[in-house]
């Protein structure tokens, strides 16, 4: 599946995100979101952008952390896995031979 997400660069950080950096990290298709005073950004081109917002119409919060049981937004990942090698999240699941139609793995 190949999702279009809209371009929005967040606001200038005054630090890079990543290990250690002291907010939490979360694996979003391809890449990885952190998640901070109410955002979730991801590095883009030497920018963060800011990460899309969940579609559902039953929550208002980014796709990287939307936990809607029933979620039918194309962006979100929390499924679980159907590959039948694991019962991880779409969002963390790692096998090398997934199957999965909504599994979109972190590069």
């Amino acid at each position: 599946m190949t999702v279009t997400t809209e371009h929005r660069p967040a606001e200038t950080h005054h630090h890079t995100h990543g290990p250690n950096c002291g907010h939490e990290a979360v694996i979003h298709h391809d890449h990885v979101d952190y998640l901070h005073e109410g955002h979730a950004h991801h590095e883009h081109d030497g920018h963060y952008d800011e990460c899309t917002t969940c579609q559902c119409g039953r929550c208002d919060d980014s796709c990287a952390n939307c936990t809607c049981e029933d979620c039918t937004c194309p962006t979100c990942d929390h499924k679980t896995c159907e590959c039948g090698h694991c019962n991880d999240s779409c969002a963390n699941c790692t096998c090398e031979d997934c199957t999965c139609p909504t599994c979109q793995h972190a590069a």
